[in-house]
């Protein structure tokens, strides 16, 4: 291995130099996630012991290296069994990335087949619906006009957003890949008020407004009527039937994905 530098007896390679930042990217990545909670504590205080026995080591500290490692160890343990909710928000975290999303793909296909059971159980029962597909740092501002919930999507859970007893569902659901990112989000409503001699509701004016100042693709459930519309780029499809909707759907999303 060619040898980049040396710290006194040790010798630092190309091979060194890459685990170290591969290691230190992981721990930053775990911090920022978890730096408004208590687990941050911890996870600094492992940091400190596993850089103390690496130091110990260096200085042939047998002992005490033992001592630090086993305490490490437990304190690893211990780390995940306590905060296993944070845990789980950083992996939530890890599938919103490029990288996962982009080996992934495949999985959209679960997302819209769920969305258009429920979208199609709406339209029957005439229950309103606002459903954005979008990458969620594209519309942070929408999403935190919301309600965050971090959720994977299911037709269950969408058909209780918008029940209309819900406390969520006035407003819209945005959606990430395979999650929920937030409900009961405010969107801005389009110029437009008509479109083919038709008054828009409000409901189609807030779907076409968004689509038309960011890059989604948005479902839209009437209540009035029960008919599905989607809005992208600017342009509103009332065309969509409940048969249709699947492939429009998926041909839409292709190339939300492709832009």
């Amino acid at each position: 291995m060619n040898e980049l530098f040396r710290i006194g007896f040790l010798s630092v390679t190309w091979v060194d130099a890459l685990d170290v930042a591969l290691i230190a990217i992981i721990f930053f990545l775990v911090w920022r996630a978890l730096r408004d909670t208590v687990a941050v504590q911890i996870l600094v205080a492992l940091v400190f012991i596993l850089a103390l026995s690496f130091i110990t080591e260096s200085a042939n500290l047998k002992t005490v290296n033992w001592v630090l490692r086993r305490i490490a160890d437990v304190g690893l343990v211990a780390f995940i069994i306590l905060f296993q909710p944070e845990l789980r928000r950083v992996l939530l975290l890890l599938t919103q990335t490029r990288l996962f999303r982009w080996f992934m793909r495949t999985s959209n296909q679960e997302t819209i087949d769920d969305v258009v059971e429920a979208a199609t159980d709406m339209a029957a029962k005439h229950i309103g619906a606002l459903i954005v597909f979008s990458r969620a740092e594209h519309v942070k501002v929408t999403v935190e006009t919301g309600i965050v919930l971090q959720a994977a999507v299911s037709a269950e859970l969408l058909l209780s957003i918008f029940n209309p007893r819900s406390p969520l569902h006035d407003g819209a659901v945005v959606i990430d890949n395979t999650t929920v990112i937030a409900a009961r989000c405010v969107l801005p409503l389009s110029s437009q008020q008509r479109l083919g001699g038709r008054i828009l509701g409000t409901r189609h004016r807030a779907g076409l407004g968004l689509s038309e100042q960011a890059d989604v693709v948005v479902l839209i459930v009437s209540e009035e009527t029960g008919k599905l519309s989607i809005a992208y780029q600017g342009e509103l499809d009332q065309s969509v039937t409940a048969e249709s909707l699947k492939e429009t759907l998926s041909t839409r999303l292709a190339a939300l994905a492709a832009s």
